[in-house]
């Protein structure tokens, strides 16, 4: 498997140019640590801070930075099983940003979010799309994919299925064969939703 165009790295070098915010790490994170607690943890790639581990001046003044780019400051202090579902997912939102990556991963993204959650999440990931950051979107939702994403490959059964331009990608043809049903799709301000 290719990541950015080479096949081996450095999981250090890696960690500077790609951020993952993955539920499987949220479910880690069950613990009473708190909101800085995880996203500085993404220095020590733990799920929250251990003895061992000793945070330098730069790392903390990052997490800071990270926190509030994402709007959670007032979390910094808050325990991590205290927060809801949405303000953890944007902690680690700020975990992944705290090596100031390049592209951004999101796995499944909106997994346990209510709906005012689900479109939280959505204008995050727009605003950081519009500040320059790549973004890769791992889903089952057409709905997720943000207008700022261009490029969409389906995958079926570990196969690529289709990959191309998001308008074109996007058919009820191509979709109505991906999950074997007949669709209906409709867009509208940039997104796509079917039934």
């Amino acid at each position: 498997m290719r990541i950015l165009s080479r096949e081996r790295w450095d999981i250090f070098e890696l960690r500077t140019h790609l951020g993952i915010v993955s539920p499987d790490l949220l479910a880690s994170c069950t613990t009473d640590s708190t909101g800085r607690d995880v996203v500085l943890s993404g220095f020590f790639s733990s799920t929250r801070i251990f003895p061992h581990h000793h945070p330098e001046a730069e790392h903390l003044q990052r997490t800071e930075s990270a926190m509030a780019r994402i709007g959670i400051s007032h979390l910094a202090d808050r325990p991590l099983v205290q927060m809801s579902s949405g303000e953890a997912k944007r902690t680690l939102i700020a975990r992944a940003l705290v090596h100031q990556p390049d592209t951004l991963l999101f796995d499944e993204p909106s997994n346990a979010l209510d709906i005012g959650a689900q479109f939280q999440l959505r204008e995050t990931m727009r605003e950081l799309a519009r500040s320059g950051l790549a973004i890769i979107l791992v889903t089952h939702h057409v709905s997720e994919i943000i207008p700022e994403i261009e490029r969409v490959i389906l995958l079926q059964d570990g196969r690529i299925m289709a990959d191309g331009a998001k308008q074109s990608v996007l058919s009820e043809k191509n979709l109505g064969a991906l999950f074997g049903i007949e669709i209906r799709l409709e867009r509208s301000d940039g997104y796509f939703r079917i039934y």
